[in-house]
């Protein structure tokens, strides 16, 4: 019987050969904190009287960069603290950094056949690479930096299959909210999802990163997309150490199986107040009076590049603010030297530095009650960006820009032809 990704690599990291439910022990490549989550695991370290595995650890302050307050101030502070006590070489200060998931990716901590876990709950993007990742505690955060070891009960998995061409301004965001809109924020509970498909075979790593970055919006466990020569590229001179891809076998047993014509989708947006809400842009037609780009979802410079493109010789609507936000240090250096922030700046968009801020509802873009808000993030539950009687849709970078053109949410050929 052929075997899932999710059941080939704890047979790998636990020694052993396992099934689905099985409950194992599992050696980690790697462990995260960010600000947030990372002065809990502290404490909780400190309690085990151990020394840490240092070369597993890495810290990455990014929700409150830069600190808004006190309060926000005080949990970098201790993370700085951390990392001098300890010695942590792999801690990213401000300036130097951007939003974890990016970061990690972009350091090359991110391979195939890596296991990885994160005290945040969108560590599964990894899996664009052909990584497992998943989002943990603090605790649990705290338990590897000791122990460099994990309980994981191994998924059942389910699999996706995109063929077909994308349509004009369709993007990895579409395909993902295509998924969760159709079986739920809880459609993949506790599962590995497998998404592959010539589509995917011919998406750039950054919609195949967004794609896996909104698994847990779905309930999963993890997300995984088959490396290729695409994912050898990307990883060429930056990657750290080895790797070893681990690839389901073609006979692999699924739990269930979703097939889906690409060239059918179009531009969609996942309405309050859960981003399995999903509808077509073109259906949506609500004023807006935030446009949000940027984020662990779409961040990267491909996302800056499809706005820009939409953006160019144009302006934000007025009544309208638009917050454009490159997911790090690298992506923003890359986006000005192409002249894309320039792009934004001409149009009345405001540009930030590398913040996760606003995404969260903590700052840079905290919305007001009755505000409405097309976002490029990946949760519009009630308050995530701010007051509980504001609103967030979310939606693709082309979708964002052309909602910020026009004062409303619409579909980016309204724009553009």
């Amino acid at each position: 019987m052929g075997r899932t990704f999710a059941e080939k690599i704890f047979d790998k990291r636990s020694g052993g050969k396992v099934a689905s439910g099985d409950v194992v022990e599992a050696a980690v490549d790697y462990v995260m904190v960010n600000d947030v989550t990372g002065p809990p695991a502290f404490e909780a370290f400190e309690m085990l009287g151990a020394e840490p595995l240092r070369n597993k650890i890495i810290l990455i302050p990014d929700h409150y960069v830069p600190n808004k307050d006190v309060a926000s101030a005080i949990q970098a502070k201790r993370m700085r603290d951390f990392a001098m006590k300890w010695k942590i070489k792999n801690y990213f200060e401000i300036g130097e950094g951007g939003v974890c998931h990016q970061l990690m990716m972009e350091l090359g901590y991110v391979a195939p056949g890596r296991l990885i876990v994160g005290a945040d709950s969108h560590t599964c993007t990894y899996g664009a690479l052909g990584a497992f990742s998943t989002g943990i505690g603090s605790t649990e955060a705290a338990t590897v930096f000791a122990r460099g070891k994990l309980w994981f009960r191994v998924p059942k998995t389910d699999e996706f299959i995109f063929t077909g061409r994308l349509k004009k301004n369709v993007f990895g965001k579409d395909l993902i909210l295509r998924i969760i809109g159709d079986i739920g924020v809880d459609g993949a509970l506790y599962k590995s999802m497998e998404v592959k498909g010539s589509t995917i075979s011919n998406l750039e790593l950054s919609d195949r990163m967004t794609i896996a970055n909104m698994a847990i919006e779905a309930g999963a466990k993890n997300l995984f997309i088959a490396p290729d020569k695409k994912t050898d590229s990307y990883l060429k001179g930056i990657v750290k150490g080895k790797y070893r891809a681990i690839l389901p076998d073609e006979n692999a047993q699924y739990d269930r199986r979703y097939e889906y014509d690409a060239a059918n989708i179009p531009p969609l947006v996942a309405a309050p107040y859960l981003p399995s809400n999903v509808k077509p842009a073109s259906e949506i037609d609500v004023k807006i009076d935030q446009a949000y780009l940027g984020s662990c979802t779409n961040g990267r410079v491909e996302d800056l590049r499809a706005a820009a493109r939409i953006m160019k010789g144009r302006r934000v609507a007025n009544g309208v603010r638009m917050i454009v936000v490159p997911a790090s240090k690298k992506i923003f250096e890359q986006a000005m030297k192409e002249g894309l922030l320039k792009i934004f700046m001409d149009a009345d968009a405001y540009v930030s530095g590398p913040t996760c801020g606003a995404c969260l509802g903590g700052y840079m873009g905290v919305l007001a009650p009755g505000e409405v808000a097309v976002s490029s993030t990946n949760r519009n539950f009630v308050g995530r960006m701010g007051h509980k009687e504001s609103k967030v849709y979310l939606a693709n970078p082309a979708v964002v820009a052309a909602s910020a053109v026009k004062g409303r949410i619409v579909d980016p050929s309204e724009v553009v032809k």
